[in-house]
């Protein structure tokens, strides 16, 4: 691990907490002008999952940050005019076009594995190249079938072609239609400025980190290696030169560093009362959650159901720059479902009813059920909040 130097400055645990929530955008005025490409632009990426409740994670990060963004207008933010493409970052992720370059590093690691637990028929991956440069983006579907008759990862020779040649980076995913991929080549969805393997190693993994401390804020070690899935040596051999700060954060126990920006001025402004993706930046890793907020959380789609807490898509509610409640949501029609809600205390429920009123009326819903409240005796005063 890198030797740590005398840190920049000493934070409170809640110096720390205001100064995340500004950076992920939560804390202050939105900036509204520059809408779902300016958030994309300051997380530096956005996550993508299959997990379709009120609506997909990538659309639920600007909506709770921005407010009641129009879905469509979000899809057309990240699809239209060569502003982002998908590729491998935190997850399957959401970038702005000007990281292409700082992915390189991944690209040419990507190109250099002997096995990938798929095998291309001779041919294939040449066949799909040509296909994609005559017919203009395809889906997986339309280059000759994305699956074979077998099990989920049973793909077909035009499917395993087109995701190598997008791990490459000959092929980018353009577009997601109706949750498919779409491909197309590289030399014609990059800006041919962006077009390029020109950064070393090195120098990708130090504009990732900087970029990582910028959009967090303030984190440790772990924190910062995570948020684009770099390895802790990575993070060690540029953090002195990527241009974050030690700092001193109280209660946390470890070393960690800071954007230089954030720390020039008291973070201050409104705080936004919303729902919040589990996939969302702000909270996805558990450990600095915790650390944070005081508040574990867990995603539990993949917990079997009678083993569920919390509930199948439980999403934490932010309301004054803390984490005050939980809302398992579900959609019936023009009712927004509460399925099962956590509150941290009477004080909550305003926040919470907010919160479900506001994600009620982006997703077009015009009533909301409330069918269980963890604290029994705060059902009735949420159900009355709601109105």
């Amino acid at each position: 691990m890198t030797t740590v130097p005398r840190p920049a400055a000493e934070l409170s645990a809640d110096d720390a907490r205001r100064i995340a929530l500004r950076a992920q955008g939560f804390l202050g005025a939105p900036d509204r002008r520059a809408g779902v490409r300016g958030v994309l632009r300051g997380l530096g990426q956005v996550q993508l999952d299959t997990i379709s409740v009120l609506a997909r994670s990538h659309e639920l990060i600007p909506y709770a940050r921005l407010g009641a963004v129009g879905r469509t207008t979000v899809e057309d933010a990240y699809w239209t005019g060569a502003h982002a493409f998908e590729y491998w970052s935190h997850a399957a992720c959401v970038l702005p076009v000007e990281e292409w370059p700082h992915f390189a590093f991944r690209r040419r690691a990507y190109r250099g594995r002997p096995h990938w637990g798929h095998e291309l028929s001779a041919g294939a991956y040449g066949k799909v190249i040509d296909q994609l440069r005559a017919e203009g983006p395809r889906t997986a579907t339309e280059l000759g079938g994305a699956k074979n008759k077998g099990e989920w990862w049973d793909w077909s020779d035009a499917k395993i072609a087109v995701e190598r040649a997008l791990m490459y980076g000959e092929v980018v995913v353009v577009e997601r239609r109706g949750w498919k991929r779409v491909y197309d080549l590289a030399e014609r969805a990059i800006p041919e400025a962006l077009l390029h393997d020109d950064l070393d190693d090195t120098e990708c993994v130090r504009r990732l980190v900087r970029q990582a401390g910028e959009a967090l804020g303030v984190g440790t070690r772990a924190d910062i290696a995570d948020y684009h899935r770099l390895k802790g040596e990575q993070f060690d051999a540029v953090v002195e030169t990527a241009g974050l700060v030690p700092v001193t954060v109280a209660g946390w126990g470890k070393p960690a560093w800071a954007d230089p920006a954030a720390l020039a001025s008291e973070p201050r402004g409104r705080h936004r009362t919303t729902l919040l993706s589990p996939f969302d930046s702000l909270i996805w890793e558990r450990a600095r959650t915790e650390r944070i907020f005081g508040f574990t959380h867990r995603l539990e789609a993949y917990v079997p159901k009678q083993k569920r807490i919390h509930g199948y898509f439980a999403m934490p509610v932010l309301a004054g720059g803390r984490l005050v409640g939980r809302v398992d949501p579900a959609r019936e029609g023009g009712t927004l479902v509460a399925r099962q809600v956590t509150l941290d205390g009477p004080k909550a429920v305003p926040a919470v009813a907010r919160a479900l009123r506001e994600a009620a009326e982006w997703v077009g819903c015009d009533a909301v059920r409330v069918e269980r409240v963890d604290t029994p005796g705060l059902a009735k005063d949420l159900v009355a909040a709601l109105g």
